[in-house]
């Protein structure tokens, strides 16, 4: 298929901000003090680099002058994100302005440069003016307290990691996951959504406020006519439909009782879709038409399934019954590399305490427990039309699921959960399904996650990232609760 998932609609424009600190009356007094604090500095760039390319170093901060200087770099450059890496004691007067005015969410690096001092080769030094340049080397703990002191007394936002600059798988994860996490705040600040048709009636869970939306995550929302997917219809040629059906064959497996003509519905609006996606720049979409007997638009939703599909397997995520907010935790999903697939409870399983899920219309076919069917469907249960639509399974193994939450009294949360995706027989149906554990049992996950009232649709994903998941919430100013 076309390539949709390019730099115009999903490439991150991340950038983050780095510096190093420390304290310029020192230099004349330890000889050597300041290229080694500089090296520990070019060494987190380095690591920083390796898991992001776009670092703003700043260099290392050591009075007022080059405080201001910073941080009128990281204005000009607009970064994202600041690391404060922490390399001997500064004081807080040469830390403040560097973050205030950026005013971005800054991640405190508080790393010794090795698990511990060698206190007998420590001791075994003659020159105590040596000893204690030696010392300074290792005090990064030293002003953290001074620093969150301030921080929180001007409102400067701050998380801490605390760790070595070596041989700390467990540091370095924790910093990976700040770097995705903002990689996926941006990723959403610059989304483009498109909304195309109208709320399915009476779903009162899902209705949304756009502009909370907004408020949360940025981005932008176009507001699509069904009439402009249908006229699109009509300019796909006769080559355009056969590589789209040769596609639909190579991807899916295609089940024998799929009637022609609707497989080639499927393929015109597939490719209708591609054009509306690149015309519109979107990242996402949501969708809903109930049909008031207008063939060609009822035509065009009826065949959407099988494009939606390879939409969303492809990084952008599509959302039936017109869910906003849960397009929203599928493209947050996908942009952590996890997926995100548009899901419901299907039933429960008391016998094997597991609980099916899953959804009609599109499903995300890339994280799939092997090909996706095509079957064919002669009613779209409570929607207009009949024609084909994908079944699967999700992957067997680790599973997220995610809910953007809808508050009493307003704003939004972000609800997480963790299971896993089991196999066992699934509704063969034609529509996405699976079966779920949960460490807490079905019966007790059912009630913890619908205690916080989100709406009756999910995104599940491959993977456990709920620790990702809550990074992003402390970036975005959002609420995140895990249930298990």
């Amino acid at each position: 298929m076309n390539k949709l998932n390019n730099d115009a609609v999903n490439k991150s424009s991340l950038k983050i901000g780095l510096f190093g600190i420390g304290l310029d009356t020192y230099w004349p007094q330890f000889e050597g003090l300041k290229e080694r604090l500089e090296g520990y500095l070019n060494t987190v760039e380095q690591k920083l680099s390796d898991i992001h390319p776009s670092i703003v170093n700043a260099g290392l901060v050591d009075n007022p002058d080059k405080a201001f200087q910073a941080g009128k770099l990281f204005k000009t450059e607009d970064v994202d994100l600041i690391f404060l890496y922490v390399t001997t004691y500064a004081l807080s007067s040469t830390v403040l302005p560097v973050v205030q005015r950026a005013k971005v969410p800054v991640i405190i690096l508080n790393l010794a440069p090795e698990a511990a001092i060698d206190y007998a080769s420590f001791n075994a030094m003659s020159d105590r003016t040596k000893m204690t340049g030696e010392w300074l080397s290792y005090c990064s703990a030293c002003p953290v307290p001074e620093i969150a002191n301030v921080f929180n007394r001007v409102g400067v936002k701050f998380h801490q990691i605390t760790g070595m600059l070596h041989d700390d798988e467990l540091c370095w994860n924790e910093v990976t996951e700040w770097v995705q996490a903002a990689r996926v705040a941006n990723i959403m600040a610059y989304n483009r959504l498109g909304c195309m048709g109208h709320y399915y009636s009476g779903m009162l869970d899902i209705y949304t406020d756009l502009t909370q939306q907004y408020a949360h995550f940025g981005g932008h929302i176009e507001l699509i006519e069904v009439e402009e997917l249908a006229s699109l219809r009509k300019e796909v040629s006769n080559e355009e439909l056969k590589d789209r059906l040769k596609l639909f064959n190579e991807t899916f497996d295609v089940q024998s009782d799929c009637p022609p003509d609707e497989m080639e519905k499927a393929a015109i609006t597939s490719v209708a879709l591609d054009k509306l996606v690149a015309k519109h720049q979107l990242g996402s979409m949501a969708y809903y038409y109930k049909g008031t007997g207008n063939i060609e638009n009822e035509e065009a939703i009826s065949s959407i399934i099988l494009g939606n599909s390879l939409l969303t397997a492809n990084g952008i995520p599509v959302a039936g019954e017109y869910e906003i907010k849960n397009v929203q935790a599928m493209k947050i999903m996908d942009s952590f590399g996890a997926g995100g697939s548009f899901t419901e409870y299907y039933a429960m399983d008391f016998k094997d305490d597991v609980i099916l899920m899953g959804h009609d219309g599109p499903g995300h076919i890339a994280i799939a427990e092997g090909k996706t069917r095509v079957r064919p469907l002669h009613v779209y249960h409570g929607k207009v039309g009949k024609g084909v639509s994908v079944e699967m399974m999700v992957k067997n193994g680790p599973v997220t699921l995610l809910s953007v939450v809808e508050k009493s009294g307003g704003g939004l949360m972000l609800l997480v959960a963790e299971g896993e995706s089991v196999s066992g027989p699934i509704l063969q149906i034609g529509n996405t399904n699976s079966r779920y554990k949960f460490s807490v049992g079905a019966r007790n996950f059912v009630n913890n996650w619908n205690s916080y009232g989100p709406a009756h649709h999910c995104a599940v994903g491959i993977g456990h990232i709920s620790s990702k998941i809550e990074k992003l919430g402390k970036l975005l100013n959002m609420e995140v609760v895990k249930v298990c």
